[in-house]
C-alpha cells in the first residue's frame, strides 16, 4: 500500500478505454496543470521577445547572438516536437510532460543566472528541448482525461487561456524588465512549475497508447530535422560577421541542405516516419501548409525586430512595448470563434485569401512611421490592421488542416502544422537579420559622410550591434546628437526592409490558399474545429 493515497493511484489509462473514476474526478486539475504548463511556453515565447534589447545592452550582445538567444530556443522545439509527442504516447504522457515542465523550469533558471550570451543561448536550447515534451503533452493530456463529449469544451478554455496568457506575457515581461530585470522573465517560470509538478503527481492520472510501444521512433528524422534547420540557421546568422565565403559558413548550409533532403527522403522510406509525407498528397493539407510557412515566417520576422525598434529607436519602455502589441492579440483572441464560423459560410479558401492580404497590410503599415510620432496614429493602426488580418486567417487555417485530412490522423496533421510554422519563424528571424544588417550598414556608411575616419571606423566596426553601438567619447556633444540619429535612422532603413519583406511573404500566403485550396472539395468538421 502506498504511504500516501491519492486519488490517482488507480492506475494508467490506454488509449481506447472509458474514463475511469479518478479520471473524471481529475478533470478540473488536468484542466489546472495543463493551463498552467502551456502558460510557462506562452508567457516565455511573448515576453522574451520584449527582453531582448534590455538583455542586448546589459550583456553587450551583437545582433547575431540576440538572435540566437530566440533561434536556439526555436530551433530545438521546432524539430523535435513531433517527437516529443510521441514519446509521450509511448511512455506516458503524465511522465513526459512532468518531465518537460521540469527540465524548462531548471533552464529558465539558467537562463536568469547567465553571466553571458554563450551560457544563456546554451540555457534557451535546453528550453526548447524541454519545451517539446510539454506543448504537445498538454494536449494530449487534454485528450486523453476527458471524454469526447467534454473534450472539445476542455480545449477550448485550454485555448482562451492560451490566448491570455499571450496577452499577459508582454506587459507582464515589460514591468519586470522596466522594475527589477530581464532575468525576472525567466524566473517567472520557476513558481508555475512548482504548481504544475504539485497537481500533476497529485491528481492528474497517467495514460499512454499501447499500440505505441510496437512502433519505431523516428529518432534519425529527428536528429536529420535538427541538423537541417540548426545548419541552415548558422550559415545564415553567422554570414553577416563571417562573411558567405567563410568556410563555417559554407558548410553549415551545405550540411543543412544535405540533411534537408535526407529529412525528406528518410521521412518518404520510413513505415513510422514523424512526418508522413502522405499527407501532402492532399492538396488542400499541402497548401495549408506552405501559407503557413509564408505567413508565419512573414509574422516570425516583423515581431523579433519590432521591440528593438519601439524601444531603442522610439523610446518606448519596456512596458509601453509589450503592451503596443495588446491589441494584435486581443483582437485575435475576441474574433477567433467568428473567424471559426467563416468556413461554414464561405468555405476555407476565401477567408485564407483575403486574411494573409490584410496582415500583409499592416506589415506595411508598420514601414510607415518614422521617428518620433504617438502610438495612436502611428504603430497601433498597423498593430490593428496585422492582428485583423491574422484573426480571419488562423481559425479557417486549422480547420482546413484539420478537415484535409482523415480523423485518425488529425492529431500528427497538427503536429506537422505546428512544426512548419515554428519552423518558418525560426528561419525568418535568421534570414531577415541578415538583410536589417545589410540595409543598416549601407543606411549607416552614408550618414556618416564628414566625420573622422578614426570615428568612422569605431562605428562601423561596431555595426553587429545595431542601434546598440556605442558612439565613441571622443565625439563631442554636437556630432554625439548627429550620430545617434544616424543610427536610428539606419535602423530604420532595415526594419522598412524587413516588414516590407515580411508583407511580400503574406502575399505569397495568400496566393497560395488562392491556387491550392478548393472550398469546394474541403468539407470541414465542426467539431475538429480548435481555436488558435
Amino acid at each position: 500500500m502506498p504511504i500516501l493515497q491519492t486519488p490517482c493511484d488507480e492506475g494508467t489509462i490506454l488509449a481506447g478505454q472509458a474514463a475511469s473514476p479518478c479520471a473524471k474526478t481529475a478533470e478540473p486539475w488536468v484542466l489546472a496543470a495543463t493551463i498552467l504548463g502551456s502558460s510557462m511556453a506562452f508567457i516565455d515565447g511573448t515576453a522574451v521577445n520584449v527582453a531582448l534589447p534590455a538583455l542586448q545592452a546589459d550583456l553587450g550582445a551583437t545582433v547575431s547572438q540576440v538572435q540566437w538567444v530566440v533561434e536556439a530556443y526555436a530551433l530545438f522545439l521546432s524539430a523535435l516536437l513531433l517527437v516529443g509527442g510521441s514519446l509521450g504516447d509511448r511512455f506516458g504522457r503524465r511522465r513526459m510532460f512532468l518531465t518537460g515542465v521540469a527540465g524548462f523550469a531548471l533552464a529558465s533558471a539558467w537562463c536568469g543566472l547567465a553571466p553571458g550570451t554563450g551560457q544563456l543561448i546554451a540555457a534557451r536550447a535546453v528550453q526548447g528541448i524541454a519545451a517539446a515534451l510539454m506543448v504537445p503533452g498538454s494536449l494530449a493530456l487534454l485528450s486523453a482525461s476527458f471524454s469526447k463529449e467534454k473534450r472539445g469544451r476542455a480545449i477550448g478554455t485550454w485555448s482562451g487561456f492560451g490566448a491570455i496568457t499571450a496577452a499577459v506575457g508582454p506587459l507582464l515581461g515589460g514591468w519586470l524588465i522596466d522594475n527589477a530585470s530581464w532575468r525576472w522573465v525567466f524566473f517567472l517560470n520557476l513558481p508555475l512549475a512548482l504548481a504544475v509538478v504539485a497537481i500533476s503527481l497529485r491528481y492528474v492520472p497517467e495514460s499512454r497508447d499501447p499500440a505505441a510501444a510496437s512502433t519505431k521512433l523516428d529518432v534519425g528524422g529527428a536528429l536529420r530535422a535538427t541538423v537541417a534547420l540548426g545548419g541552415i540557421t548558422f550559415g545564415l546568422i553567422e554570414s553577416s560577421h563571417l562573411g558567405w565565403e567563410n568556410p563555417f559558413v559554407l558548410g553549415a548550409l551545405a550540411l543543412g541542405v544535405t540533411a534537408l533532403v535526407g529529412f525528406l527522403a528518410g521521412e518518404a522510406r520510413s513505415k513510422a516516419p514523424m512526418m508522413p509525407l502522405s499527407l501532402f498528397r492532399s492538396r488542400a493539407f499541402a497548401g495549408a501548409n506552405l501559407l503557413t510557412f509564408w505567413l508565419y515566417a512573414g509574422l516570425g520576422g516583423a515581431m523579433f525586430f519590432l521591440p528593438f525598434n519601439l524601444i531603442q529607436v522610439q523610446g518606448y519602455s519596456a512596458t509601453q512595448a509589450g503592451a503596443a502589441l495588446l491589441p494584435f492579440i486581443v483582437l485575435m483572441f475576441l474574433l477567433s470563434r467568428w473567424s471559426g464560423g467563416l468556413v461554414d459560410r464561405y468555405g476555407a479558401r476565401r477567408p485564407l485569401v483575403i486574411g494573409p492580404a490584410i496582415a500583409a497590410t499592416g506589415f506595411v503599415l508598420l514601414a510607415v512611421p518614422g521617428l518620433g510620432g504617438s502610438y495612436w496614429t502611428t504603430f497601433f493602426p498597423a498593430v490593428l490592421v496585422l492582428g485583423f488580418g491574422m484573426a480571419i486567417s488562423v481559425a479557417p487555417l486549422t480547420t482546413t488542416v484539420m478537415g484535409a485530412v482523415e480523423e485518425s490522423r488529425a492529431g500528427i496533421a497538427s503536429g506537422i502544422n505546428n512544426a512548419i510554422s515554428r519552423s518558418a519563424g525560426l528561419l525568418a528571424v535568421a534570414g531577415m537579420g541578415l538583410l536589417l544588417l545589410g540595409l543598416f550598414s549601407r543606411g549607416l556608411e552614408r550618414r556618416l559622410d564628414g566625420l573622422p575616419p578614426q570615428v568612422r571606423q569605431a562605428l562601423e566596426a561596431q555595426k553587429t550591434k545595431l542601434v546598440a553601438i556605442e558612439v565613441p567619447a571622443s565625439v563631442g556633444e554636437g556630432e554625439r546628437t548627429r550620430v545617434r540619429a544616424a543610427i536610428d535612422e539606419a535602423f530604420l532603413d532595415g526594419f522598412r526592409g524587413v516588414m516590407l519583406t515580411a508583407a511580400v511573404l503574406a502575399l505569397l500566403a495568400s496566393l497560395s490558399a488562392w491556387r491550392m485550396i478548393d472550398a469546394d472539395k474541403l468539407v470541414p468538421d465542426p467539431k475538429r474545429r480548435a481555436s488558435p
